[in-house]
């Protein structure tokens, strides 16, 4: 579980934190080294599995009300769930597809619909705390954003914003918001690096799950080649780890009602 930038998601208008805040599978907390596993085992994934492959079925947004949810008098609207949906329904459909099995739209839309409350009651502690985003913070941000998914310069980026009906105001204000739950995790995980000896046993469970896939451990690069990637990894992880902590705190205290 990884807590990037979900570019689609910064398109239709919402703040990335959707991964921070649980993401749409709960499971993934207990699936440590998800992104990286998911990177090693790219092929042995891509295999086409056997039997008939079920249909990929079409998003199913029928019936959805005008207000989701109301988040201590916040509403989650209709349009913000529908953009969060259809960005999260591709990969999910997918995935079903890729093991047999039939996307249980139901469940999705639950688990969105949760990942949501998250992601607003994040927001609202954040301003609560009163953290602030500089523009420093705002131009390193994104810088990461343009970085992570091969823009040629910000001026690329705010192109593509610009097609999908966002002006830079919007998107700016999207940042800021980011930042301000950044902080916001920051605060909760504290010093957050990791030891040699942390990393190693992580890279351990690595193998050991790969080795359960039937990998071939000559081919999973070595530990001193992946050190770096498996210390990001194990950061995002325990920022996970904290904002879900937190949002379980804020959930608890917090007057929530779901339509859905």
């Amino acid at each position: 579980m990884s807590k990037k930038w979900m570019l689609g998601l910064l398109l239709a208008g919402l703040v990335s934190v959707t991964a921070a805040c649980g993401d749409v599978d709960q499971s993934a907390e207990n699936n440590e080294g998800s992104d990286l596993q998911e990177e090693l085992a790219a092929e042995d994934e891509a295999a086409p599995v056997a039997g008939e492959m079920p249909e990929v079925p079409e998003p199913d947004l029928e019936g959805i009300p005008d207000v989701v949810a109301e988040v201590n008098g916040q509403e989650i609207s209709k349009e913000e769930f529908e953009a969060t949906y259809v960005g999260q329904f591709t990969q999910a459909a997918m995935q079903s597809q890729m093991f047999g099995q039939e996307l249980n739209q139901d469940e999705l839309k639950q688990q969105i619909i949760e990942s949501l409350v998250g992601q607003e009651l994040l927001i609202q502690e954040a301003k609560k705390a009163g953290f602030e985003a500089t523009e420093e913070d705002v131009s390193k941000t994104l810088d990461e954003i343009v970085a992570q998914y091969g823009l040629g310069s910000k001026e690329e980026f705010m192109t593509a914003i610009e097609e999908q009906g966002m002006d830079e105001t919007e998107v700016i204000s999207q940042l800021e918001t980011q930042v301000k739950v950044d902080k916001l995790i920051a605060r909760e995980t504290g010093d957050i690096d990791p030891s040699e000896q942390e990393l190693k046993e992580f890279y351990e469970q690595i193998l050991a799950q790969q080795a359960q896939m039937g990998a071939d451990e000559s081919e999973i690069p070595s530990f001193e080649d992946i050190k770096n990637e498996l210390k990001e990894q194990m950061k995002v992880q325990k920022q996970n780890e904290a904002a879900q902590v937190l949002v379980g705190k804020l959930r608890e205290e917090a007057d929530v009602t779901i339509h859905i």
